[in-house]
């Protein structure tokens, strides 16, 4: 495999999060990343001092793409900032299907695992969970703009949405069905649109 530094870096980063958002962190050891990247060990050590820095820039490299795309869901359009939202959650529940493997969110496979495992991947996902609400809220603010999204408050609207989906996508796992991220789909809607809770 003769790729230059940048693109190896990546291809052991973009192994290992196939591997650990389908078995978790803890289940997946150095030799199988080594394995599946198809690099010698001295080659990890190289990009990575140890396997929680490799965890820990998964992290932020999953929340650097997820972002770029999140940018581009958001991105007005002709469409209202209401509908632009609802098309990011609908996308959050057809992701989160047992069928789909490349896209599940990391955030929901790790955070229980690594919050008392290793504090620098904990505050990887904090930071770039904040990102998210952050550009959810400001999405909502352009909605309240536009008039297509009730008058509310959009820091605690979106803060409040992303619990519920992380909640309903983890309950979702345990069931074994859509339930869950269906009824979040009916309360965000309802949340967005009368600022009320049904």
């Amino acid at each position: 495999m003769k790729k230059d530094t940048k693109e190896t870096r990546q291809h052991i980063l973009d192994t290992g999060y196939k591997l650990i958002v389908s078995k978790g962190f803890s289940s997946v050891g150095l030799a199988e990343i080594l394995q599946s990247a198809g690099v010698p060990k001295g080659s990890f050590y190289y990009y990575f001092k140890s396997k929680e820095q490799f965890g820990e820039e998964i992290i932020r490299s999953y929340f650097k793409e997820y972002l770029v795309a999140l940018e581009d869901i958001f991105q007005p359009r002709e469409s209202s900032a209401y509908n632009r939202l609802m098309g990011y959650w609908q996308r959050w529940i057809e992701t989160q299907s047992d069928e789909c493997v490349d896209q599940k969110c990391l955030v929901v496979k790790l955070s229980a695992e690594v919050a008392d495992l290793s504090e620098p991947m904990r505050l990887a996902l904090l930071d770039g969970s904040s990102l998210v609400v952050e550009r959810i809220a400001k999405c909502i603010s352009e909605g309240i703009d536009d008039g297509s999204i009730a008058k509310i408050n959009a820091s605690i609207t979106a803060e409040l949405l992303y619990n519920m989906w992380l909640g309903a996508t983890l309950m979702s796992k345990l069931q074994r069905k859509a339930g869950g991220l269906h009824q979040a789909m009916q309360t965000t809607t309802s949340i967005l649109t009368s600022g009320t809770v049904v």
